[in-house]
């Protein structure tokens, strides 16, 4: 279109000008009126391909145009491709953002105005349950619907956080999150949560301990005080006299036994993993346990018709059982610990069985098991807590300290085993640990070693 006028313009100035007829002031003023016409059209042409590309979203090539528009095209597209670099570097940016919260280790959750989630991280979505991308969009209320959460909502005061129940939460095994909300921006609000259990679990195991250290040492103390206060004042005679020290005595050893389990937890967490270098016979450790277990269940049950099983491996097996790396006497109390446990909270009658299991990948399962009253789920979490006792007068009876289990699990820590615990009400217990095959060696491989040494 633009094309044709501008070749009938181009031609009617080309007429004008050659023809001569064509003479004085009006042909001068008619010749520069045809040939403004023409410049307009054309310039008029060139500007509408610019438009056109302009018009066209994604088109990258400007059209092939000289002088003013050109040089229009030229800016604009400089400008169009700085914008597109501009928008290109602030998604990048946004996309490593973005990314960063995913890695938080905390929940992060995005609200607009009206309470709808726009973005969330995989650790949100863990915390409460979200379904990424279809949960997008919904109303957290919807979604998150605990009546303490709806309150501290409701409330608007979000300078504080909030505790909930996370999910997956059991009396066995404790989920809390906690949570706050962070207004921003246009009414938008920044929701963050991270899991506390460990921390709500470390302040209540700090709690319990020092309410009873205190109680496991005052208690003691008040009798020996009122003992002493008796001695002084009253005139006694000497069965009484007697009596009373040896109550007196009681109460100290007691005493005694909670400081040296104190000390000795302090030891495991403050010295250094024992090394390869020493090593201890497996016979000689479950023939210790063994001897104290006999021992121990003779003075628990001295008249009782029906004594306590005590199963252990028999010699053989023990023999062929071969060495173990660490600490002798770090190994020894916890594997006793778990004998004698099992010996003080079995009836007269029961059984007690421990093996020692080869694995075939060359590590080795120690185990407990009991016919006793059995534990339960509640409290299996916090056996190893320091002083948590499932019934405190039965744990005095027995003469346990309430750090036992403590000791157990820091001493198995340090020698590359953890404790295991299964346990039902009314079908007894197990406490297992399985040791890792580095820290063991079988008879043949120290039969091995002695033969490349006697060749040297």
């Amino acid at each position: 279109m633009f094309l044709r006028l501008f070749l009938f313009w181009l031609g009617l100035a080309l007429a004008v000008v050659l023809d001569a007829n064509w003479t004085g002031p009006w042909y001068a003023t008619a010749t520069f009126g045809v040939l403004i016409g023409v410049l307009g059209f054309w310039q008029s042409w060139r500007g509408s391909r610019v438009l056109l590309w302009l018009k066209k979203e994604g088109q990258s090539e400007a059209p092939p145009v000289n002088g003013l528009w050109g040089e229009v095209s030229d800016r604009v597209r400089r400008l169009l491709r700085q914008r597109e670099l501009q928008a290109a570097a602030s998604e990048a940016r946004l996309q490593e953002f973005l990314a960063a919260l995913q890695a938080s280790p905390n929940g992060v959750v995005l609200l607009d105005a009206q309470g709808h989630i726009e973005w969330c991280n995989q650790m949100a979505a863990e915390h409460f349950g979200f379904e990424v991308p279809r949960d997008l969009q919904q109303s957290l209320g919807n979604l998150l619907r605990d009546p303490v959460f709806t309150d501290y909502e409701t409330a608007g005061d979000y300078r504080t956080a909030v505790t909930l129940l996370g999910r997956g939460n059991t009396p066995s095994h404790p989920v809390k999150i906690s949570l706050q909300l962070h207004p921003y921006g246009d009414g938008r609000k920044l929701l963050l949560s991270r899991d506390i259990t460990a921390l709500e679990q470390a302040e209540a195991m700090r709690r319990d301990f020092v309410a009873n250290v205190s109680h496991e040492i005052r208690t003691p103390l008040t009798v020996l005080v009122g003992f002493i206060e008796t001695l002084q004042t009253l005139p006694l005679n000497e069965d009484e006299r007697t009596r009373y020290l040896a109550l007196m005595a009681q109460q100290s050893a007691r005493m005694q036994s909670v400081v040296q389990d104190l000390l000795t937890l302090s030891r495991l967490e403050g010295s250094p993993t024992p090394d390869l270098h020493e090593w201890t016979s497996v016979a000689a450790l479950l023939q210790h346990c063994q001897a104290e277990a006999a021992a121990l269940s003779a003075q628990l049950y001295p008249d009782a018709a029906a004594p306590q099983q005590l199963s252990f491996p028999s010699m053989a097996a023990q023999r062929a059982a071969g060495e173990i790396a660490g600490r002798g006497t770090e190994l020894q109390s916890a594997l006793s610990n778990l004998v004698n446990n099992a010996v003080r909270y079995t009836p007269a009658g029961g059984r007690i069985t421990v093996e020692w299991q080869p694995l075939p990948d060359g590590s080795a399962r120690f185990s407990v098991r009991d016919t006793g009253a059995g534990i339960a789920p509640e409290h299996l979490p916090r056996l190893t807590e320091r002083f948590y006792r499932i019934d405190r007068s039965r744990s005095r009876e027995t003469g346990g300290t309430g750090l036992g289990l403590a000791i157990v699990k820091h001493a198995l820590q340090r020698h590359g085993a953890a404790l295991e615990i299964s346990s039902e009400l009314g079908q007894g217990s197990v406490f297992a640990t399985v040791f890792p095959a580095q820290r063991l060696r079988l008879p043949s491989e120290l039969a091995q070693l002695e033969a490349a040494s006697e060749g040297f």
